[in-house]
């Protein structure tokens, strides 16, 4: 099997990871930090703001089972890729729109995603930062499954749940055990 590796920013890592979870040839997916300057934050020193690192989630996929472009189409139609460090609630650089490539092959397709979906929509462009991957922090172990170990907490009945609920409506030809 031929792994590969991605890493989207799309606001909070809780809801990003819960998303991407469902998703079938997804192998597995990491809370974590890239794409700043501070070497092994923690989550504390991402929440300022200040590190230049985004909450992130890493994602190894089977690429002969789901491809980079449906990634790429749940990635964008599960969050706001059109408002600058910002998802919802959720403000600061931390929050930002990115994909971190792992391969330049990646980079070149999810950019080309991006100019298709600003030649086809109308409204605000695409903010989402396309950049390579250079190193991936794994986020605190209490990050980590944060939806199925607190799906009852008010956070995720709010904002993770709506989100889930859309992403297996718009997308169920790709999730696991369909």
């Amino acid at each position: 099997m031929n792994k590969q590796q991605i890493v989207f920013g799309g606001g909070c890592f809780w809801c990003t990871e819960a998303i991407f979870k469902m998703l079938k040839g997804v192998e597995s997916v990491t809370p974590g930090y890239t794409g700043g300057h501070v070497p092994n934050p923690t989550y504390e020193q991402v929440c300022t703001g200040d590190t230049g690192h985004a909450e992130a989630v890493s994602i190894v996929y089977d690429p002969e089972q789901v491809k980079l472009h449906d990634l790429l189409t749940v990635f964008f139609g599960s969050h706001d890729p059109t408002t600058k460090n910002r998802q919802g609630a959720d403000i600061g650089p931390q929050y930002r729109s990115s994909i971190f490539c792992a391969t330049a092959e990646q980079k070149t397709e999810a950019e080309q995603f991006i100019a298709d979906l600003n030649s086809t929509k109308e409204g605000a462009p695409i903010v989402t930062e396309v950049e390579m991957l250079t190193v991936f922090y794994p986020a605190e172990d209490y990050h980590k499954d944060y939806f199925s170990n607190h799906s009852y907490a008010p956070y995720c009945q709010v904002i993770i749940n709506p989100k889930l609920e859309k992403v297996q409506k718009q997308f169920a030809n790709l999730l696991k055990n369909n």
